[in-house]
């Protein structure tokens, strides 16, 4: 049976790799992209810090990213509302997580 799958065949979907969520969530416009971001040490997941494109991510988990550097460096705080089916529009992609402010984690 491959790692991910229930005891039935299927996929296991209580989660999904960090990277691919990323790509879904357009934060970048290719998954390799998205992959080069995390393992740049560039997103936490609850607070720890990961350089891991395939770790497990779940509704609920909160994600601090930093994108750029320097004066034009931003961290942004994501609370994981939703797992993707696919990479659909920006209006879809927004609906997969909500923003929130780095003092509320």
């Amino acid at each position: 049976m491959a790692a991910g799958a229930a005891p039935d065949g299927t996929e296991d979907r209580d989660w999904q790799r960090l990277d691919k969520w990323l790509w879904c969530a357009r934060l970048a416009k290719t998954r390799a992209d998205c992959s080069r971001i995390v393992a740049a040490g560039g997103v936490r997941v609850n607070r720890q810090p990961t350089e891991k494109p395939h770790a497990r991510l779940r509704p609920g988990d909160v994600l601090t990213i930093a994108q750029g550097q320097g004066e034009r460096g931003r961290v942004r705080v994501w609370r994981v509302v939703a797992l993707a089916a696919r990479r659909g529009p920006p209006a879809e992609a927004r609906g997969l997580y909500e923003e929130i402010d780095a003092g509320e984690t």
